[in-house]
């Protein structure tokens, strides 16, 4: 019997924030390492049909992940990832925005906070995404973040049950 792992979606408007919570059946090592490898990420990193195609990821503070998300028809949709923050196998932040192909920022972007903890080989991903305002938080919402990023954790949460040593 599968049991239920928690998912929890809030937005808070006084702070322009999304804040998630997701838990996973596996240990924290291996979900770090699924959100840390480019190889792993580029096969839960984007709702179906879609896919996920990392040009670059040099994951160190300072560094950054360009990245796009490629239509069924070829359509590609860049955005990077700048990483500000890394405490290994605990947390790291980076800021998120789109991009052109020439790896050029729409800014300004999103501030993204994940916090990974364990207990009892069940991993708790916290997520916090800050927008600078609530006119770009609410767009992001009405533009199907939650349930483009609800489908994106499920294929994450898929791939980790194929991944468990």
């Amino acid at each position: 019997m599968k049991k239920t792992l928690l998912f929890d979606f809030t937005v808070n408007k006084e702070n322009n924030t999304v804040n998630v919570k997701r838990a996973f059946n596996a240990d924290r090592e291996l979900v770090w390492e699924a959100w840390t490898n480019p190889e792993i990420l580029d096969q839960w990193w984007a709702p179906k049909p879609f896919q996920s195609k990392t040009k670059i990821m040099d994951f160190k503070v300072s560094g950054r992940r360009f990245y796009a998300m490629v239509s069924p028809e070829g359509q590609e949709q860049w955005a990077i990832q700048k990483y500000t923050s890394i405490d290994p196998k605990t947390n790291f932040k980076f800021l998120n925005a789109f991009a052109d192909k020439d790896e050029n920022p729409d800014l300004p972007g999103s501030d993204w906070d994940l916090t990974f903890s364990e207990l009892s080989g069940t991993t708790t991903v916290h997520i916090s995404i800050y927008n600078e305002s609530r006119e770009r938080m609410e767009n992001m919402i009405a533009m199907g973040f939650k349930e483009g990023f609800t489908m994106t954790l499920n294929e994450l949460d898929t791939l980790l049950s194929t991944l468990k040593k």
